[in-house]
């Protein structure tokens, strides 16, 4: 796709390095994620990962870990995707020469991050509450299995607002967790340029 070549703009190829490589990090870390969410919730009773991850899988089977990865990378492909080719683009703007320049990479990544998690905050509400139905008093939250199930019960009882619940909170946590990883990607990856250009050299 050029993702490689040359100084050249090439958003889509940033877009399917983001999602392919979403799709693989989320098989892992999804079971983890909601092990997060039930213990983050309010009125949690789990002492610990482990007490936590016994009582979802027996009280609700292995099938718990992954009702939410579906929905899991509906929001994280296109966060990432969002995020690659927001990256590239401010980078494009801020950075026009690619040099290694820290204040730029940390600021063209923190404000990526941030358009990525604007953008993708309904799918996180609707991830949220899936991984957290199994606490829930609430006998329709209890039985919702899917993407379409969480949202309807979303809008129907909070209208679109219900949607961005949250989105204060999501944009300021995440975006310095997108600039602290960007801009360690760029020093890593300027610190192994400088070291192949000697062995090139010679």
């Amino acid at each position: 796709m050029g993702g490689n070549e040359g100084n050249a703009h090439h958003p889509l190829a940033a877009a399917t390095s983001g999602a392919c490589a979403t799709i693989a990090s989320d098989a892992l870390m999804n079971p983890f994620d909601v092990i997060k969410q039930r213990m983050q919730v309010h009125g949690s009773v789990y002492p610990s990962i482990y007490r936590c991850a016994q009582s979802v899988y027996r009280q609700e089977g292995l099938s718990a870990f992954y009702v939410s990865y579906p929905t899991t990378l509906t929001m994280t492909i296109p966060f990432t995707a969002i995020q690659f080719t927001a990256y590239e683009s401010l980078s494009k703007v801020l950075n026009p020469s690619k040099k290694y320049d820290p204040f730029t990479h940390c600021t063209a990544g923190g404000l990526a991050g941030a358009v990525a998690a604007g953008i993708t905050t309904p799918l996180d509400v609707v991830k949220t509450l899936l991984q957290t139905r199994g606490t829930s008093h609430d006998e329709e939250i209890r039985r919702a299995k899917g993407l379409w199930e969480a949202a309807s019960i979303i809008n129907r009882r909070s209208g679109w607002k219900g949607f961005f619940r949250g989105l204060g909170p999501r944009v300021l946590t995440t975006m310095p967790s997108t600039a602290i990883c960007w801009s360690s990607y760029e020093m890593a990856k300027a610190y192994f340029i400088r070291s192949a250009e000697p062995a090139v050299a010679n």
